[in-house]
């Protein structure tokens, strides 16, 4: 152990040292999987906004977007202790940051970084797995928690409902634009389906899922316009990491993902003291480079 330069005495309790890259591969168990630099342009960014109607009364528009999205992971490193009764825990974990754009225009969308985390060593029984901590330029920061599990074969990918419940009560046609028939393979209505459809015809020898979601004792933090014009108010995401064995034999990593954040804004039809819930969708798929 090495000295503290000024007592010359060993470092004593807060000392964190990193492993070998073997060791500190073994240490983050599923989330070693997410380690390296993701690409994909299969994406789709869904998301509902406020705007002002000619008349002056608020509405909304909805923006759905080809997106080309690149992820990057690393590892913290060393772990870190959490003191506590009756035994201290440590925690181990990856970084990440990731940057989107419009598939047509390459115009920036998004930017995000934040960091994946490890509870397997969490002494609380029923408590989750692992932890998803983000932050978004928006104004938003958010916790998600939930847990992980490995399955030979492809994933389960469950359908989703994208389209806004205005109430019974709506106007004829409020959310027609979520209506009809998948436009260049991405379905507004279960925008799953395109991530389903894109593994259909593939071999996949093994999936690692990781499901988190701010239910979980978590939640979102936002700066005060957010608040007042389109609240975020929940977040869950699943990400299906992938072995995938190609026709010619070859085995590579492919990463898909499904998130949703519920915004909230525009009072419900009928209830007015409620807003209605729209739900923002991001799916990709990426390849490990």
């Amino acid at each position: 152990m090495p000295n503290d330069p000024i007592t010359q005495q060993p470092f004593q309790g807060f000392v964190r040292l990193s492993g070998d890259p073997e060791e500190v591969m073994n240490s983050l168990g599923p989330l070693s999987h997410l380690l390296g630099t993701w690409v994909g342009n299969q994406g789709w960014n869904m998301i509902a906004v406020p705007v002002t109607a000619t008349d002056g009364s608020e509405t909304f528009k909805l923006e759905v977007m080809r997106m080309t999205e690149t992820m990057t992971f690393s590892p913290i490193g060393a772990p870190v202790p959490n003191k506590g009764y009756p035994e201290p825990t440590q925690v181990v974990g990856v970084m990440y940051e990731l940057r989107v754009s419009d598939s047509d225009t390459n115009q920036p969308l998004h930017v995000e970084n934040g960091m994946w985390l490890l509870l397997d060593k969490n002494p609380i029984p029923g408590a989750p797995s692992i932890a998803r901590q983000s932050v978004i330029p928006h104004g938003d920061s958010l916790l998600a928690l939930g847990n992980y599990f490995v399955t030979e074969g492809p994933p389960d990918i469950p359908d989703i409902n994208a389209v806004p419940d205005p109430s019974p009560k709506a106007l004829a046609g409020y959310t027609d634009a979520w209506i009809g028939p998948p436009v260049d393979g991405f379905s507004r209505i279960n925008p799953n389906q395109t991530l389903k459809d894109f593994i259909a015809m593939q071999k996949i020898l093994e999936t690692v899922t990781l499901v988190v979601s701010t239910e979980n004792n978590g939640g979102i933090v936002n700066i005060p316009f957010i608040v007042k014009n389109a609240n975020a108010t929940a977040f869950e995401c699943a990400f299906w990491i992938e072995k995938v064995q190609s026709p010619t034999g070859e085995v590579f990593e492919q990463l898909q993902y499904s998130q949703q954040t519920n915004l909230n804004f525009i009072p419900q039809f009928g209830n007015p003291s409620q807003l209605i819930m729209w739900p923002h969708v991001n799916i990709n798929t990426l390849v490990k480079q």
